[in-house]
């Protein structure tokens, strides 16, 4: 692997800088799976409300399928140079069912209110029990930066 002439973070930036990510970026690619279709891979927007993440789908969707399913997910934010991976259990909300806070949050940042829609809508709600953070070769080695729903020091 070529290195990046990165310089490795300590934990306590990988967090701050990966909090800051999980504010101010707008995609979030979701990995869900299938018992009989497999996988399936999908960019969604997304919100954090500094302690979940919130998605939205159509609630037809192979994603809300799946996650109804099998909730383990993995999320990534779309950057192959600063990873952050997020894993944990989803939980559907039917749009007209979301709490008020997260709805409004979502429609603030997107200007886009799915509970306005004519089609039913799923807010899918996952709270990280894993996250990993790295920049290149030289993070690799402790890029777990929450565990077990715990942020570490």
């Amino acid at each position: 692997m070529e290195t990046t002439g990165a310089v490795r973070r300590q934990v306590a930036e990988r967090r701050r800088d990966t909090l800051e990510r999980l504010v101010g970026e707008r995609d979030v690619w979701v990995s869900t799976a299938h018992p009989d279709h497999g996988p399936h891979q999908v960019p969604l927007w997304f919100l954090w409300d500094g302690r979940a993440v919130w998605m939205c789908t159509g609630a037809a969707s192979a994603t809300a399928r799946n996650v109804r399913d099998e909730p383990r997910v993995r999320l990534a934010l779309p950057d192959t140079f600063d990873v952050v991976l997020l894993q944990g259990k989803a939980e559907c909300f039917p749009d007209q069912e979301v709490p008020d806070d997260a709805a409004e949050a979502f429609a603030a940042k997107f200007g886009w209110d799915p509970r306005t829609e004519d089609d039913p809508f799923v807010y899918v709600r996952v709270v990280p029990e894993t996250v990993r953070a790295w920049r290149g070769e030289p993070e690799l080695r402790g890029r777990v930066i929450m565990r077990a729903g715990t942020w570490l020091d």
